[in-house]
């Protein structure tokens, strides 16, 4: 498929309602449980997919004022803060608020001008980035973060433009992330298990563990 931003839109919709349909699910689930991600909780993955979400629908409505802004308010310290807050909410208000931002930010993508596609804003760390560059990095969110709740979904379950656009750019970061003078392992992986592992996720046998991303 086009890797251009109409098209990744088109392509994360039919992702964020595979998630909606996960996290439906969850609504009478005991959502204090660990999720694959270390200290948190499925709520806590679950509030943090719901404001990822608004920080999306953020930019884009920045972008159309012709504003550069920070994709969460109060960075690092704000995000952490809402996370906490909103996981100690009941699973049915999680639930609703992870549906609905999820739906919030599908209306939102309709909204946007094809010429605010390079606006720029910046991100958790820093790094400026163009609004067409923000589709596929809220996939990611998705596709990866549906899995580290543990509650059926699989890296099997992935979808393939995901892998085929994020596995080439991943294999280049693994020098970088292993403790020095550990060489690059040999991968006898299929491409999602691979891409799992290169996400930080997962154990596989004599394959070091990288830091989650």
């Amino acid at each position: 498929m086009s890797t251009g931003p109409e098209a990744m839109v088109q392509h994360l919709a039919t992702r964020e309602a595979w998630m909606r349909d996960t996290v439906e699910a969850l609504r009478t689930r005991d959502l204090t449980v660990p999720s694959v991600l270390p200290d948190w909780s499925l709520a806590h993955v679950l509030v943090h997919m719901a404001r990822n979400a608004d920080s999306h629908r953020r930019r884009i409505e920045a972008a159309a004022r012709g504003e550069l802004v920070d994709q969460y308010v109060g960075g690092a310290a704000g995000r952490a803060r809402e996370i906490e807050d909103g996981a100690a909410r009941d699973a049915a208000t999680v639930v609703d608020d992870t549906i609905a931002s999820s739906h919030a930010l599908d209306r939102a993508w309709q909204t946007v001008d094809p010429a605010h596609w390079d606006v720029e804003s910046r991100d958790l760390s820093g790094t400026i980035r163009t609004l067409g560059s923000l589709p596929h990095r809220r996939l990611a969110e998705v596709e990866v973060h549906v899995v580290d709740l543990d509650v059926g979904p699989t890296q099997r379950d992935w979808s393939q433009p995901f892998v085929d656009q994020f596995l080439p750019s991943l294999r280049a970061t693994v020098a970088s992330r292993l403790p020095a003078g550990v060489d690059p392992p040999h991968l006898a992986l299929d491409a999602p298990d691979e891409l799992w592992w290169l996400f930080g996720r997962g154990e596989f046998p004599g394959l070091p563990q990288l830091a989650p991303l």
